[in-house]
């Protein structure tokens, strides 16, 4: 089964000797696009899929329920508390790839000084733009990264931070690496040569620190940076930092003074993932990560884990609404009690438009809570978009933790 798409009627398999075309989705027009192939049958389902769907949510928008509403539930989580403002530390920072601001969230409010951001997305330079009206913003072609001459930035920035990319290394990709054309770290390694920060930060999917890529790795990042820069890889899962959702991510940390290096220390957990049912005793001295339900304020059913990794909105075969992964997560998200397709724009939409199996609906608001964003960060505009911000971006808590670890190994944490 693909990313996102939802799962067969009654599990079955569609068998046509038809033959299969591929699906083009509207707005994926780019060369590097690859759409799913689908037969007759399978373009006719999803589309009696889609017809029911959109009949059912145009009776719940007139208020025509075919089952009681869903109370709208009040979150027991606040993101933002797994992220204390820091005062001021001096530091400045450059960030690229910005994405929803997943990066620029945790250095903030980590003490951090923003330079300025670059996102080539312009619907996401909006949500940047809108979030902080004091931090100098480029979207558009002015955030096409690989136009910008880095040099103006020399001697002003201590650290420079970016999220390239990760649908060339991703196990639910082509993992085609340098071959895909939206392989972005030769850019990022670029702007470190030219900017000359103190320190640089790049987070990508686990895959890129497989096997399969480290002649990737060592031909565009190490030997690039061989002799200016002390680097250290390593990977961290978000709920190890209070953040609800099974998401890991590697980083790849480079100090220019080798002194700076030697005293940065790799975050520790700040929080045990609880991946059990809720009665699960805990025997050491860190608080729980909540589970998905407990977070979200839902009621109490016996059961309660960590979400599974939200998808992005924007990759796959086609755009859609559902944070679905995998066949796996499907029946993770079925344990929990929670539908994953079809996400709402906002609770009160979610609680009205119940799924077919009674399973709570989730919204915007609920994706961004479970992603660990802070629950005013204004991401808006069309749900897929939003659901593409959030899946795409860093766990703001993981990243603010690496901000601080930073800080401290710079002397000023």
């Amino acid at each position: 089964m693909r990313t996102g798409l939802l799962a067969p009627e009654n599990g079955s398999r569609v068998n046509s000797i038809k033959k299969a075309e591929p699906y083009q989705a509207k707005g994926t027009e780019a060369s590097w696009y690859k759409g799913r192939t689908l037969t007759e049958e399978e373009r006719a389902r999803f589309r009696r899929t889609t017809l029911a769907s959109q009949a059912a949510k145009a009776k719940a928008v007139r208020g025509d329920c075919s089952a009681p509403k869903h109370p709208v539930p009040v979150p027991r989580l606040m993101a933002e508390h797994l992220m204390p403002v820091r005062p001021p530390n001096t530091l400045r920072v450059l960030s690229l790839f910005s994405g929803g601001g997943g990066l620029d969230i945790g250095f903030e409010r980590a003490g951090f000084d923003h330079i300025a951001s670059y996102e080539i997305r312009e619907d996401a330079a909006t949500v940047l733009r809108a979030a902080k009206k004091q931090w100098t913003v480029y979207g558009g072609v002015d955030g096409d990264v690989c136009h910008v001459n880095w040099e103006r930035y020399k001697g002003t920035v201590d650290v420079l931070h970016g999220g390239p990319p990760c649908q060339p290394f991703s196990h639910a990709g082509y993992q085609s690496g340098e071959n895909d054309v939206r392989d972005m770290f030769p850019q990022l390694v670029r702007a470190v040569q030219s900017v000359e920060p103190l320190v640089f930060v790049a987070e990508n999917v686990p895959g890129l620190s497989s096997k399969k890529f480290s002649q990737y790795l060592q031909k565009t990042i190490y030997d690039p940076l061989a002799g200016k820069y002390s680097i250290r890889m390593f990977t961290l899962e978000a709920a190890s930092f209070g953040v609800p959702q099974r998401r890991r991510r590697v980083w790849f940390v480079g100090f220019r003074n080798r002194t700076d290096a030697n005293r940065f220390r790799i975050p520790g957990a700040t929080h045990t993932p609880d991946q059990a049912p809720v009665d699960r005793l805990h025997f050491d001295d860190l608080p729980p990560t909540m589970g998905a339900r407990e977070a979200l304020g839902l009621p109490p059913t016996g059961y309660d884990s960590l979400a599974p990794t939200l998808r992005s909105g924007l990759t796959g075969p086609r755009h859609t609404t559902s944070v679905l992964s995998s066949v796996t997560a499907l029946k993770q998200w079925g344990d929990l009690g929670i539908w994953p397709n079809g996400v709402a724009a906002d609770r009160e939409r979610a609680a009205a438009f119940i799924a077919a199996n009674g399973h709570f609906r989730l919204s915007i608001p609920d994706c961004m809570l479970l992603q660990g964003f802070p629950s005013d960060w204004p991401i808006q505009g069309p749900v897929y978009k939003c659901l593409g911000l959030i899946g795409n971006s860093v766990a703001p808590p993981m990243a603010y933790r690496v901000a601080l670890a930073v800080a401290h190994s710079l002397g000023v944490g």
